[in-house]
This record gives structure tokens, C-alpha cells and sequence, in this order.
């Protein structure tokens, strides 16, 4: 009963919201805005430059409220506005560079034995990632993107996206396979 008492409520504080109620707007804003934050920061390395294109993307949130539908979940309509409004940002700052080397594309599994790894030192290997291996990567495994999703948000084919992923995360690979080998005390 309390899950969907808290979406009538979501759903009555977006009503709110599109009428202008500032304090319904702060609301919804104040709900979302750390799980937000989050996914721009996915995509941008600096925290203040993630929390700029966070903010930008909520005026776009609260200028095409009236645009959401009430299908699927309003967490997952603003996500998506996130994600674009982060990829939007790394373009306006600076050149995306999708490194396109001709390759054979295997499909390769990381194994899970990175469970003991805290989330801080993941966002790291991810941070350390080049720019176009690192956004490919997010949208795959992180946001669930389909290669031929990203390839048409990034203006890339999608070869180029598979061939990002495949990079991504090999190096990701040698990484932590270079982490858990000094963690455990050998060099």
C-alpha cells in the first residue's frame, strides 16, 4: 500500500509541478536529484561539471513536464534526459575522440570475482577510461543501452560502439587483474 501511495503522490506533485508550484517542483527535484547526480557523474569525471549538466538537464525536466505521459516510471524519463543532457555537456566541452581501429569483435564476459571491490575504486577504473570508451561502456553495462541505442545517441555506427565496449573493457580487465595482484601482495 505504500508503494502506491508514494507514486499517487509522485503523481500529484508532477500535477503540481507543471502548474508551476515551485515547492512542488522542489520536491521532486529534491527526490531525484542524488540518484541524477549519480548518472551524470557516470558520464563526467568532474563532480561540479556532473552537477552543471544535472541542473541544466532539471530545467529541461521541469520546461517539458507537461510532455511526460505517465507511461513507464517518471525516475526513468528523467535518466533518459540526464544521459543526453551529460552527453550534450562532454560535447559542447570538449571532442568525444571514438577511437575506430578496424577488428575482430569477440563477445567476452568479465568474470564477477570483483565483488570485493567498493564502488569508489570501480567509478575510478571507469573514470580512467578515455572519454569515448567510457561512455559507450556506462550506457551498455551500466544503463542497459543496445548498441544500436548508443550508436544513434552518439552519431556513431555501430561497430564503433561495439568496438568502444570491447576496448573498455579490456582495459578494465588488466586493471583489476593488476589491483587484485598488488592487493594481495604480489607485483
Amino acid at each position: 500500500m505504500k508503494i502506491i501511495q508514494l507514486f499517487k503522490n509522485e503523481e500529484k506533485l508532477i500535477k503540481k509541478a507543471i502548474q508551476n508550484n515551485r515547492e512542488a517542483q522542489q520536491r521532486l527535484y529534491h527526490i531525484h536529484a542524488p540518484k541524477m547526480l549519480s548518472v551524470c557523474r557516470y558520464y563526467i569525471r568532474d563532480l561540479q561539471f556532473a552537477e552543471e549538466a544535472m541542473l541544466n538537464g532539471f530545467l529541461k525536466v521541469f520546461t517539458n513536464l507537461n510532455k511526460f505521459e505517465n507511461k513507464g516510471s517518471f525516475e526513468g524519463w528523467i535518466r533518459r534526459i540526464m544521459i543526453r543532457e551529460s552527453i550534450s555537456f562532454l560535447r559542447k566541452k570538449q571532442q568525444i575522440e571514438f577511437v575506430t581501429d578496424e577488428f575482430e569483435f569477440k563477445k567476452t564476459t568479465i568474470n564477477t570475482v570483483y565483488a570485493d571491490m567498493h564502488a569508489a575504486e570501480i567509478q575510478n577504473l571507469i573514470d580512467a577510461l578515455p572519454d569515448g570508451y567510457r561512455i559507450v561502456f556506462v550506457m551498455y553495462a551500466i544503463e542497459g543501452y543496445k548498441h544500436q541505442e548508443i550508436a544513434t545517441l552518439l552519431n556513431i555506427t555501430e561497430g564503433t560502439s561495439k568496438s568502444q565496449l570491447f576496448k573498455a573493457r579490456k582495459i578494465l580487465q588488466k586493471k583489476i587483474i593488476k589491483l587484485n595482484k598488488t592487493s594481495n601482495g604480489a607485483l
